[in-house]
């Protein structure tokens, strides 16, 4: 059994968790912040057999897509802050950062 925790952007997130459901995975979501850019994201637990992570990763694949954004950068540390003029740049955000982990011991009450 293996344990994948899947971390998707909040856009993908809806689309994934309805993909999931389609393909009879179960998931538990939980809202999650990132720590780059500070926006949300939804990070996925899903449990299932070892022989079913390979279509888990393949729905993950299909519904998280990466994207551009435009994002105005975090003022700099120390330094005269009124003298900083932040542009927004152009970052590539999206897709799913996903762990696949072994599961040594499973139960259900």
């Amino acid at each position: 059994m293996k344990l994948i925790l899947a971390v998707v952007q909040d856009q993908d997130s809806n689309r994934l968790s309805n993909a999931l459901v389609d393909h009879n995975f179960r998931a538990t979501k939980m809202a999650s912040t990132g720590g780059f850019l500070k926006s949300g994201n939804t990070t996925f637990i899903i449990g299932t057999e070892d022989i079913r992570v390979e279509k888990a990763l393949e729905i993950i694949r299909d519904n998280c897509k990466s994207r551009d954004q435009l994002v105005a950068p975090v003022s700099p540390m120390g330094g005269n802050a009124d003298s900083y003029v932040p542009y927004p740049v152009e970052v590539e955000v999206g897709g799913a950062t996903v762990f696949v982990l072994p599961v040594e011991q499973f139960h259900q009450f």
